[in-house]
């Protein structure tokens, strides 16, 4: 692999921004159609500007005082997350895969990401493991698997639409 080459990086970075930018118009969409909101980002700027300070975890983070910038910290961590998702996925399946790729690894890749929501992000933020603290955890944790594989989807779409 050779993530030293231009043509990779641009290729991943490409990839990385176009699915993440795709996850987020599914999230308007299923706030248009079903009323569920879309996760507040400021919310985990706020997260990461608590760190300095040494605090971790919040119950809620909604409750954490607020922080300078916190909004366009918390929107740049969710793109950069993004493109290290897809260099983790071009990492998995290798340089071939940015000249054919192909679905279902996306898609798989794209699912098992949801760990991170699960297991760092929801507890972190308040919402306990898998979402356990929220007040429909099964419905929580359905709509943060959907999301996650409509991220492998636009994993799959953007690199489409470069190779």
């Amino acid at each position: 692999m050779n993530f030293t080459d231009p043509i990779v990086i641009a290729h991943i970075l490409a990839i990385g921004i176009g699915a993440t930018v795709f996850t987020d118009l599914w999230a308007a969409a299923r706030k248009r159609l079903l009323g569920v909101p879309a996760l507040n980002y400021a919310l985990v700027g706020r997260w990461i500007a608590h760190m300095p300070q040494g605090r971790f975890v919040h119950t809620p983070i909604g409750a954490a005082a607020p922080k300078t910038l916190e909004a366009p910290l918390g929107w740049a961590v969710h793109f950069l997350t993004g493109i290290a998702f897809a260099a983790g996925l071009v990492l998995w399946q290798g340089q071939a895969w940015l000249t054919a790729p192909s679905l279902l690894p996306a898609l798989l890749f794209g699912m098992a990401t949801v760990v991170f929501p699960f297991f760092v992000m929801q507890p972190a933020l308040g919402a306990g493991w898998a979402a356990s603290r929220a007040p429909r955890p099964w419905l929580a944790r359905m709509h943060s698997l959907v999301m996650h594989a409509m991220f492998g989807l636009g994993l799959y779409v953007c690199a489409l639409l470069i190779r």
